[in-house]
């Protein structure tokens, strides 16, 4: 199988080691990494993305359960176990040993509330309403309950379906990045990927190669077909859903509780949600590990599929595994600011080879437009080999 080509220059290198929004710019243009290459972040990277795999396909599975199997359901008490009642099942749950799937409603929700790209807006659509008016109906039909709350809360079945399709859509987006980083680990160990340019590489292959598969979600209703994201709406893997998923949770995110004030006094949250940085490649690495902390829950989530190789690492260090959900947090960021690096690279309108004056300035307009949201991230952690 042919190796993952390499950045043919060097990464560039920044003054104070900290970029600016300019130094972003030319380094995205240049085609470069925004991880420094070294042999330790290949290994970080690699492993982490590993293990994030392993937790993203129990994700992606769970969340389409959820949006399948617990549609308009007010009370999805069991939706964590997906369809699994046995009792063995639910005893594992009650003792924690599982799977957080409260950080992925966490993502679910993030997306939901900040509502960016072209499946927010077929969410605001005519067509949306009414397919949700369709399936409302036939609903209520056959469940008192809702019979009873739809006239109380007009909105409020409308709102679980607009939240459901976001579950749904994002279990497919999850499911393509489950597979994409499971298949950059067997790379990287059968010598297709070396460096961190060959890794940004091969995600952004895997995000272009995915960029058009059409997203969908059909449900059943009292022995009906319906669809709520029909195929007629050209959603599509990349610029409807992976993009949207960086702004809301790489980039905003949501205030965590325990750690600002949401006192409105004390204005340490900006009441414009663009302005929000609170996403993963800002967050400082928390040990608290509290439940109010959905990256903590993450990072138990990995610790409990991280390879043994990867763990070697951390246990070797001053602290051993006193703080082992803290470096895996911080060699997270480093991983997800690559996967930022290949959507980056991946969305250029034009080739950055390109010689058209006005195509080259519409690159670099792509190119300062997110280098101005990274270069206020936690871009220190960029040339640290911790």
């Amino acid at each position: 199988m042919r190796p993952i080509p390499r950045s043919p220059k060097p990464p560039l290198t920044f003054a104070g080691g900290r970029p600016t929004s300019g130094d972003l710019v030319e380094t995205l243009l240049a085609g470069h990494t925004l991880l420094a290459e070294s042999p330790d972040h290949l290994v970080q990277v690699v492993d982490v993305l590993e293990s994030y795999g392993e937790v993203l396909d129990a994700y992606s599975i769970n969340l389409i359960h959820q949006a399948e199997k617990q549609f308009l359901n007010p009370f999805p008490v069991f939706r964590f176990l997906d369809g699994d009642l046995s009792p063995a099942k639910i005893w594992r749950h009650l003792l924690h040993d599982r799977i957080n799937f409260e950080y992925a409603e966490y993502c679910q929700k993030a997306m939901l509330w900040h509502g960016t790209g072209g499946l927010d807006a077929y969410l605001d659509s005519e067509a949306f309403a009414a397919s949700c008016a369709a399936i409302v109906a036939r609903k209520t039909r056959r469940d008192p309950l809702l019979a009873v709350l739809n006239p109380l809360f007009p909105q409020f079945l409308t709102e679980l379906i607009r939240s459901a399709a976001t579950t749904h859509a994002l279990g497919q987006f999850w499911r393509v990045m489950s597979d994409l980083f499971l298949d950059l680990a067997r790379a990287e160990r059968d010598g297709r990927v070396d460096s961190i340019a060959s890794v940004v590489t091969f995600i952004k292959e895997g995000l272009v190669a995915a960029a058009g598969a059409p997203i969908t979600y059909a449900v059943e209703v009292a022995g009906s077909s319906f669809w709520v994201l029909p195929p007629e709406a050209g959603l599509t893997f990349l610029g409807d859903v992976a993009v949207p998923y960086v702004e809301a949770v790489f980039l905003r995110g949501t205030p965590f509780l325990g750690t600002v004030s949401f006192n409105a006094q004390a204005q340490q949250i900006s009441p414009d949600q663009a302005q929000f940085m609170y996403g993963a490649l800002y967050a400082d690495p928390l040990p608290t590990m509290g439940s109010g902390i959905p990256p903590s829950l993450l990072m138990q989530d990995m610790y409990r599929h991280l390879p043994e190789r990867l763990r070697d690492r951390y246990l070797a260090g001053i602290r051993g595994g006193g703080d082992m959900r803290v470096k895996i947090c911080m060699s997270f960021q480093k991983a997800m600011f690559c996967v930022t690096n290949a959507a980056i690279a991946g969305t250029f309108p034009h080739p950055l080879s390109t010689e058209a004056p006005a195509e080259q300035a519409a690159n670099r307009a792509h190119a300062a437009a997110w280098a101005a949201r990274l270069c206020v991230a936690r871009t220190d952690c960029l040339d640290d080999p911790g």
